[in-house]
């Protein structure tokens, strides 16, 4: 039984209170048909706990614009999974953050593109979003939630990611997690601000290097060459993995995507991730389990022979694997190579 299963993002609804330029679903205010009922959605959590324990991610659209949220998140919490939640901050009262302590979720992200309210509000077509987001941040530490900071980078903010770090650590934010982006949804519409390759290399550079000093944990996302690069230089500087900052363990790996990650839908459909839009089987007529160990899409990608191109016979594929999203997007072949990668492998 192949059950290694380490987290599932669940979108337990698409419905969204912004329209973010950059939104993977495209989601708007909704409705949304098809979505699960609270039935549903226990029921699955039921297969879930039975088959493995991994950290579910209630995430959306706007998690918190689902009524029977939290009666979802303490029932997970109840089958004792780590339930953690994705928002974009701005619906967070002191209220809310209390329920979100009852339920028993354990972390909140919160997404902070913009080093200002001018920036934030851009990338998230909505004035007041970053005035939203810092009161909910606001509401969280007086409820004594543990949070953290995700940015995706642009070329829009790239110049601004120091300055977001700065702001997270400031704010008290456990962690800060970089998304690189990947051009679905809304993303599609923003080609022009899809950094380089040169600048994905340069941007994970320099987030290996603040690692070693930034006093809270760093994370790198849909980044897969972001464990090829901490390979690279730790050959060359010989520097230990773990320093000030809890930078994550060696064994985590590149693209988890159908390997120990799992993307679910609003509508119920099983996926890598929630950028690589491959329908894998529904938990409405398969059991989670089912769908885990037998979906030929999930297979292949665990079948590190199958990769084509220079990350097929790349000695980093174990360890990066590539970005099968960005492959996806930009061949129609979930295993091509990553196209945004300036790496040359040694292997012939």
């Amino acid at each position: 039984m192949d059950n290694n299963v380490g987290m599932i993002a669940w979108e337990v609804t698409r419905s969204c209170n912004l329209n973010c330029v950059h939104c993977r679903a495209a989601a708007n205010c909704g409705p949304y048909p098809g979505e699960l009922t609270t039935e549903q959605c226990l029921r699955l959590i039921d297969e879930i706990a039975a088959f493995a324990k991994p950290v579910i991610i209630l995430t959306g659209g706007e998690p918190l614009m689902r009524p029977d949220i939290f009666e979802i998140a303490a029932y997970g919490t109840k089958k004792g999974l780590r339930m953690v939640m994705a928002t974009n901050g701005t619906l967070v009262d002191e209220q809310t953050a209390h329920k979100m302590m009852e339920s028993g979720i354990q972390r909140v992200s919160i997404s902070i593109d913009g080093k200002d309210a001018e920036s934030h509000d851009a990338f998230r077509a909505e004035q007041g979003a970053f005035a939203g987001a810092m009161r909910g941040i606001e509401a969280l530490k007086a409820a004594g939630m543990e949070f953290q900071i995700n940015t995706t980078i642009t070329t829009a903010n790239l110049r601004q990611i120091e300055e977001i770090q700065t702001l997270a650590i400031t704010l008290g934010a456990a962690a800060h997690h970089i998304f690189l982006l990947v051009p679905t949804g809304r993303g599609r519409d923003l080609a022009e601000q899809a950094i380089t390759a040169a600048d994905y290399e340069e941007t994970l550079m320099w987030f290996h290097k603040q690692s070693f000093t930034c006093p809270i944990q760093l994370k790198a996302t849909c980044a897969p060459h972001y464990f090829r690069v901490m390979r690279q230089q730790k050959n060359k500087e010989a520097q230990p993995v773990k320093k000030a900052g809890g930078h994550f363990h060696e064994s985590t790996r590149g693209c988890l995507g159908g390997i120990t990650f799992c993307f679910i839908s609003h509508v119920g459909q099983a996926q890598p991730c929630g950028y690589l839009e491959l329908d894998c089987g529904n938990v409405l007529k398969k059991s989670f389990a089912e769908i885990w160990e037998n979906s030929e899409v999930f297979r292949d990608l665990r079948d590190y022979r199958k990769y084509k191109g220079k990350c097929g016979r790349c000695e980093f594929i174990k360890v990066c694997g590539g970005c099968r999203a960005r492959a996806y997007e930009a061949t129609g072949d979930y295993l091509a190579e990553e196209p945004l990668c300036l790496y040359e492998p040694k292997k012939m």
